[in-house]
């Protein structure tokens, strides 16, 4: 086994436990910060793919500006810690047949997959995970849901001031 398929598995048992905290941990806080973990882990895993570019945006905008962004809306929200967790729920029950249901899908697309590498083309290989290219990406094939995104994080920074203005 060599050194990169020890780091991935490394990074990828702290990535399914800091997103598993995420999950699990009761304080707001506390599981954001556990979301920055994951977003770093995951930064790891790009770079041992050799997509530095993607690794350095995973950590510019992800666990930089849009958790500066979670974490303003939780201490503007006051949300602290709450008292023992509700019975179980209706939604809850959903959302976990939700869970199971993808995790069933995503190991009956992993159980179905050849194991043949990808390959690329001379002209394929020099122009893939450049910045030239990403922004062709972003800014032409995938304009709409990028700024359909953009307009997403924007309803939620309102929403959350105005839901806080009332406390203010």
């Amino acid at each position: 086994m060599s050194v990169p398929d020890v780091l991935f598995y490394i990074f990828a048992v702290c990535l399914v436990g800091a997103a598993g905290m995420v999950v699990a941990s009761r304080n707001p806080i506390n599981a954001a910060m556990s979301l920055v973990a994951a977003f770093f882990f995951l930064a790891g895993i790009y770079v041992l793919l050799w997509a530095h570019t993607i690794a350095v945006l995973q950590v510019l905008v992800y666990a930089g500006a849009v958790m500066v962004l979670f974490l303003f809306v939780i201490m503007l929200l006051s949300l602290s810690e709450r008292g023992p967790r509700s019975p179980i729920t209706v939604g809850r029950i959903l959302g976990g047949a939700a869970a199971l249901g993808l995790g069933v899908v995503i190991c009956i697309v992993v159980l179905k997959l050849d194991g043949s590498a990808a390959t690329l083309t001379g002209a394929q290989a020099m122009r893939f995970g450049t910045i030239a290219r990403m922004g062709e990406l972003i800014y032409g094939t995938y304009l709409f849901p990028f700024e359909a995104v953009s307009l997403l994080l924007l309803a939620a920074i309102v929403g959350a001031v105005v839901v806080a203005k009332s406390r203010i």
